[in-house]
């Protein structure tokens, strides 16, 4: 089973990343730091009539390691009740693969991967980062991907996550 996982926080060693190391220590999977890579957001030209323009950017290099991959953890903090900014834009960007000629089985081939979530907020994230889970669980949905579970931690404060022990224990089994 090879496991990768995107960090969507922009800081290092931050409360969901040590969260995340938990569940996928350093040297069990390929670890993705978004905020190392250029992905432009999505400009919306889904309808016009010459499609997506080229973008130049780091998108298709993460796309192809992810789609190497048999299970997909996704690592963000909770901004604004939200995923992380590098986390949407990333995720934004699958529309436009979804129409690009050299990814046919873009959908098909989400559909065979498991997907988990690993979030930490502070402000009592067990209940206001319940809209981000439904989200991711949308997502998968939408690819037919399995959701298999997630982790909410607590922490605001750098190395704060330590303090969370449910949630250490919860991410420490997340992958079975």
């Amino acid at each position: 089973m090879k496991i990768i996982v995107f960090h969507g926080s922009t800081r290092d060693n931050g409360n969901t990343e040590l969260l995340t190391y938990q569940a996928v220590p350093k040297e069990k999977g390929t670890h993705i730091y978004l905020r190392d890579y250029n992905v432009l957001p999505i400009i919306d030209q889904r309808h016009d009539e010459s499609g997506f323009d080229v973008v130049e950017d780091h998108h298709k290099d993460l796309i192809n390691q992810m789609l190497s991959h048999d299970v997909i953890v996704f690592s963000t903090p909770i901004y604004w009740y939200s995923m992380s900014a590098p986390m949407k834009i990333f995720i934004d960007r699958w529309s436009q693969i979804l129409r690009d000629p050299g990814y046919v089985h873009f959908r098909e081939e989400l559909s065979k991967k498991k997907a988990y979530l690993i979030a930490v907020g502070g402000d009592t994230p067990k209940i206001k980062g319940l809209p981000l889970v439904q989200q991711f669980n949308y997502i998968c949905q939408f690819y037919k991907m399995t959701f298999a579970d997630y982790v909410i931690g607590k922490a605001s404060k750098p190395g704060e996550i330590t303090k969370d022990t449910a949630a250490l224990k919860a991410a420490s089994t997340l992958i079975k």
